[in-house]
């Protein structure tokens, strides 16, 4: 399994099922979000298997399912609450990645400048530059 480093404190990836759950707890991992609908796909892991095992090896699990053509303020407000709440490190999943970043981004506009928010999204593989102007509106806020 290849995790994506966002920052110190928060990872991503993709789709996860219960059978990673040791490896994330060997890597310190202490929070897991889960991004992604149940259902969205056919034969894609339930959130409640993976919530489970979390919580087997002592692992905080949030479900927060969203759309990726639809991430509201309120979804984006939510990642960023459960970032400043919840035990880090943190690992995020979703279909690919992306959403989690998008969230992840999107929460940390008007705390970090843009461009390093952009930067740390690229090196981690995720491009970020279709929602610099939802960015760029957030960052005036």
């Amino acid at each position: 399994m290849e995790l994506h480093k966002i920052t110190d404190d928060l990872f991503v990836s993709g789709q996860i099922d219960a059978a990673v759950i040791p490896f994330l707890a060997a890597q310190g991992i202490h929070t897991i979000i889960c991004n992604r609908p149940d259902g969205e796909a056919p034969g894609q892991p339930t959130f409640e298997s993976v919530e489970k095992a979390a919580s087997a090896h002592g692992i905080n699990v949030v479900y927060q399912p969203v759309q990726s053509s639809a991430i509201s303020d309120a979804d984006v407000a939510a990642f960023g609450k459960v970032l400043e709440e919840l035990p880090a490190p943190v690992f995020a999943y979703c279909r690919s990645g992306t959403r989690c970043t998008v969230l992840w981004s999107l929460s940390q506009a008007g705390k970090l400048p843009i461009q390093d928010i952009l930067l740390k999204a690229m090196r981690a593989g995720y491009d970020m530059s279709p929602i610099l102007p939802r960015l760029e509106k957030m960052q005036r806020r």
